[in-house]
């Protein structure tokens, strides 16, 4: 599946939550990343957010879709990640 994820941290947490994504996903803005990723791997890594989040204060939303190919993306101003998986 294809997953857009966005995450609103605590100042404190936000850097963990970063390096933890940046392990499964792609980075394209702050606090947002999208990919390709199986089912299991997506709940390891919320399983994994689980251990410092601060359910009452962050949140994680995640939009999925079948494939890339479903989306249109469209960018205005500046591109913050130079790496383009859309086609």
């Amino acid at each position: 599946m294809y997953v857009i994820l966005v995450y609103d941290f605590g100042e404190k947490r936000v850097n963990k939550m970063l390096k933890l994504c940046r392990k499964y996903l792609n980075w394209i803005q702050n606090s947002v990343f999208e990919g390709e990723i199986s089912e299991a791997r997506l709940r390891e890594m919320l399983l994994l957010s689980e251990k410092f989040m601060k359910k009452d204060e962050d949140s994680i939303i995640i939009f999925r879709g079948p494939s890339q190919s479903y989306l249109e993306k469209q960018i205005i101003g500046k591109e913050r990640s130079p790496i383009d998986f859309f086609i």
